[in-house]
């Protein structure tokens, strides 16, 4: 499956509709991005049960800024609409299947229950 672009307006349906989402948030005047681009590309192909998404931050300004992105380029992934890693820099095709793989093994029931218990430091 090739990459598939994301607005800000079909962020929260992407999320929705996909158990896992990759999202690679670039910039065109950006050059670590231009290196990232071909491996994401190519590790999106071996993955077709995962969405990999792509956020051009000059155009979806607004989402990038909702996310809270202050360097490109950067990745995130998502399961069950939970953030699980979110990471700036460029990363290699070998640490992105790694990385792809870690989050499909996820046990998101643990995943909720440590979300919980952050949000309530006082329930142990």
């Amino acid at each position: 499956m090739a990459t598939t672009e994301i607005t800000e307006a079909g962020f929260e349906q992407t999320l929705t509709e996909n158990d896992i989402v990759f999202v690679d948030f670039w910039a065109g005047w950006c050059g670590p991005c231009k290196q990232f681009a071909p491996v994401y590309e190519e590790v999106s192909g071996e993955h077709p049960d995962v969405l990999f998404g792509k956020v051009d931050t000059e155009a979806e300004s607004g989402l990038a800024s909702a996310a809270n992105i202050t360097s490109i380029p950067t990745l995130m992934a998502f399961r069950d609409q939970v953030l699980v890693f979110a990471q700036p820099g460029a990363i290699n095709s070998t640490q992105l299947q790694e990385l792809v793989t870690a989050v499909k093994s996820l046990d998101m029931d643990e995943v909720r229950e440590k979300l919980a218990s952050n949000q309530n430091p006082d329930q142990n």
